[in-house]
């Protein structure tokens, strides 16, 4: 056999509250595109920091080609030949792409044909991006872009992807299978993190399974089915969502009417006459490749940006002109993409993180704050959304991205709102804890709430939506009944194949 490529030995990794990592061994070939699988909180992010020397391990040993080393930093595990595509992004908000990449290249960098280089990279694999705009400007899909790409810029021997394909759309997914393929093809060993079983049966040729920080199997993901990956990750059968039809009153809740904006980001794309009606009982998903104005309509829609007062209605009241705080008070609930630094505050606790947007459900009384009610609030979040190795103390940026996630929702969902908006609902949650959301937000819709979710997760969207817009360029096309179209479809409108339908919109009766 030839020398594993990676090899870890007991590897055991503790803090005060959980054992993220006991005792794991594995080895990985060169040219092998191996998976770690497990629920959020088994471990896996744990493992990935240690391989990629941003978190030291308390025992064990690290071998890289046949060699054990001590990678000390991610510095380090880069003059390994060692790259990581982060689930939450490590890049400088105030610096462009371009700045981005050039600090983990090293040394003094031709900034104007270093950029050139992004440019030609980020084409061949598929995932355009412009090196000279500002990270703070970019959505969440194109972020992700930056950092694979300042990684296949550094020619890496092992690449470690967790989540990678989160916000692409099925033929950049594709895409992005067959860079991959072709860079195992060339002797590169990946490594290989996703909740999307489909995928990893797909891509991978092998998958090690943990659960609470444990190896609990190997198994070939090609000889498996998405139920038997979920069992073994999950311990039990994967549940199923069920949409049973809505049998309120049809009316009315949100409505955007002539919604166009013009960014202060001169990269950024300008909305052009939006128009939406979205009802009582209904769910409508939007879709589209990031960076087509999702981000802006968000902003629009959550109170972040303000527009004409007529261009958004909430229960026929104008509030286009309302800034954040004063939609929620009226029943308007906002889940942003970004978990840290928009969604939660990363060094607070949950409890005070129920604050930033609760405390007008009885967490503040004359000004001052009930900590006995904001600890109630959180904990009955954690318990009522199963998320793991969490209390109301504990700061958010301990949290794996799947449980803060479900916090984050939770939240929301805890403050009964009228009209809740959605970013990215399930990314990086495991395969449990998104049926668990995903119902969630079904039972929400079907007592009455309406509900708009932005996402590039198509599978989730035909799940869980009466119909369906796509967004591109700044426009919004018409919201199509989910029966009446499919993925496929959808990926092409998404992609600029074919122009979007008119968004001229009609009240819908959800199925």
């Amino acid at each position: 056999m030839s020398i594993p490529r990676l090899e870890l030995l007991n590897i055991s990794k503790r803090y005060p509250t959980v054992v993220a990592n006991d005792d794991i061994s594995l080895a990985v070939a060169p040219g092998e595109i191996h998976a770690i699988l497990g629920e959020n909180g088994a471990g896996k992010s744990t493992l990935m920091k240690i391989i990629y020397g941003a978190v030291t391990p308390d025992s064990g040993s690290i071998s890289f080609n046949g060699k054990e080393v001590a990678i000390a930093n991610p510095a380090a595990a880069r003059a390994l030949g060692i790259g990581m595509v982060f689930q939450h992004f490590s890049l400088f908000e105030s610096l462009t792409v371009v700045e981005n990449i050039a600090l983990t290249l090293g040394g003094r960098q031709d900034m104007k044909s270093l950029g050139r280089r992004v440019s030609e990279v980020s084409q061949r694999y598929g995932l355009p991006i412009d090196p000279a705009r500002l990270v703070h400007h970019l959505s969440v899909g194109e972020r992700q872009r930056v950092e694979i790409v300042r990684c296949l810029l550094q020619n890496p021997q092992l690449l470690i992807l967790d989540e990678p394909t989160s916000v692409l759309t099925p033929q950049a997914v594709r895409q992005l299978f067959h860079t991959l393929r072709r860079l195992a093809d060339e002797g590169v060993s990946l490594l290989y993190i996703s909740h999307k079983l489909h995928e990893i049966r797909d891509l991978c040729h092998s998958a090690t399974v943990l659960q609470s920080g444990r190896v609990t199997g190997t198994v070939d993901p090609t000889r498996e089915s998405p139920q038997s990956l979920a069992r073994l990750m999950i311990g039990r059968d994967l549940p199923v969502c069920s949409a049973p039809p809505y049998q309120g009153v049809i009316r009315p809740r949100l409505e955007i009417s002539g919604l166009s904006l013009t960014p202060d980001d001169p990269f950024a794309p300008s909305l052009k006459d939006i128009r939406l009606t979205l009802s009582a009982g209904e769910i409508i998903g939007i879709a589209g490749v990031s960076g087509n104005g999702q981000a802006e309509l968000l902003a629009a829609l959550s109170g972040e940006t303000t527009v004409a007062p007529e261009a958004i209605r909430l229960d026929g009241r104008p509030i286009g002109h309302y800034h954040a705080g004063r939609r929620r008070k009226i029943g308007l609930g906002f889940v942003p993409e970004e978990r840290l630094g928009r969604g939660a505050a990363a060094n607070l606790s949950l409890g005070d993180n129920s604050l930033l947007t609760a405390h007008r459900r009885g967490l503040v009384r004359h000004g001052l704050i009930d900590h006995k009610a904001v600890r109630a609030f959180a904990a009955a979040v954690i318990a009522r959304f199963d998320v793991r190795g969490a209390s109301p103390a504990s700061a958010a940026r301990r949290l794996s991205g799947g449980n803060l996630q479900k916090f984050i929702v939770g939240r929301e969902v805890a403050q009964n709102p009228q009209v809740m908006i959605v970013a990215q609902p399930t990314w990086g949650v495991d395969v449990g804890a998104a049926v668990f959301l995903r119902q969630t937000l079904l039972d929400l819709a079907r007592s009455g709430v309406a509900i708009l979710v932005v996402s590039e997760e198509l599978e989730e969207l035909f799940e869980i939506c009466d119909r369906i817009a796509v967004m591109a360029d700044g426009r919004l096309s018409e919201a199509i009944p989910t029966r009446e179209t499919d993925s496929e479809k959808i990926g092409l409108m998404m992609a600029g194949a074919q122009e979007p339908a008119s968004n001229e919109e009609v009240p819908h009766v959800p199925a």
